[in-house]
């Protein structure tokens, strides 16, 4: 029988979701835990890959196995052996020839940054600090370059084995409050999938934007032309969060 799960993260002291011999990951955890609760021989499969340091807010996972665990009791069985960084928030039978990766519609990822004159260590383990000089206006105009379908060539790091680098971004949508002497800004990406790196270089290059150090001309030519010169930074991945993913229907 096949059972979905969704599951939240903590990527700070992690390699990234798929198991790897170097370092820790999300799935060998989860994994382990599958096999401690319901016996041996169980794999786990994700919506996709989280980099290493990447967040989970609604990660969904498939997986087969044989069980007298009620579907809607999985969740709690994991998380009373998962470590305190990751958390099955909810548990069900998976609907016919459900697959976590290929029957997912659309994801959207959070990235937030926050303006602040000093660090704010509440904030800095999931959030990245910029500087108070940003035209938050000219961010949130840049949002509207990216939406649509295009070949975000260019805003895939080195290391990717995709089939094509063409996707469709729904929305771009940028969020900013004051608070004070700090203004928190959530940018938010809603497609229908992304590639290596991808949200990160996209905020990378709208932050260059509003900082006036890259202009209308070379964004448009990156996803144009593929220029990876054209495109801003990389941003740190702690700042980003996988935060939903649609199927187009209701799993728990």
């Amino acid at each position: 029988m096949r059972y979905v799960i969704k599951v939240a993260y903590d990527g700070t002291a992690y390699g990234g979701w798929q198991i790897q011999n170097n370092s820790v990951t999300v799935q060998e955890k989860l994994t382990q835990a599958l096999n401690n609760v319901i016996g041996g021989g169980v794999t786990v499969k994700a919506s996709g890959r989280t980099d290493a340091g990447v967040h989970a807010a609604g990660q969904i996972c498939h997986f087969d196995a044989m069980t007298t665990i009620p579907p809607e009791k999985i969740a709690d069985a994991l998380n009373t052996v998962l470590p305190q960084d990751i958390s099955v928030l909810a548990s069900a039978a998976a609907p016919d020839g459900f697959d976590a990766q290929s029957s997912a519609k659309r994801k959207t990822y959070l990235y937030r940054l926050y303006s602040s004159r000093y660090p704010n260590p509440l904030k800095e383990r999931y959030a990245v600090r910029i500087n108070n000089g940003l035209d938050y206006g000219k961010l949130a105009q840049s949002a509207a370059f990216f939406e649509g379908e295009h070949d975000f060539k260019a805003y895939c790091s080195s290391g990717s084995s995709v089939k094509t680098t063409v996707r469709r971004i729904y929305s771009v949508n940028v969020d900013v409050r004051a608070d004070g002497n700090e203004t928190d800004v959530e940018i938010r990406v809603t497609g229908n999938g992304f590639l290596y790196n991808m949200v990160r270089t996209l905020v990378g290059t709208m932050l260059f934007y509003a900082s006036d150090i890259i202009d209308e001309g070379r964004i448009l030519r990156s996803l144009r032309e593929g220029d990876r010169d054209a495109v801003g930074k990389t941003m740190p991945a702690k700042g980003l969060v996988l935060e939903s993913v649609d199927y187009g229907t209701v799993l728990f």
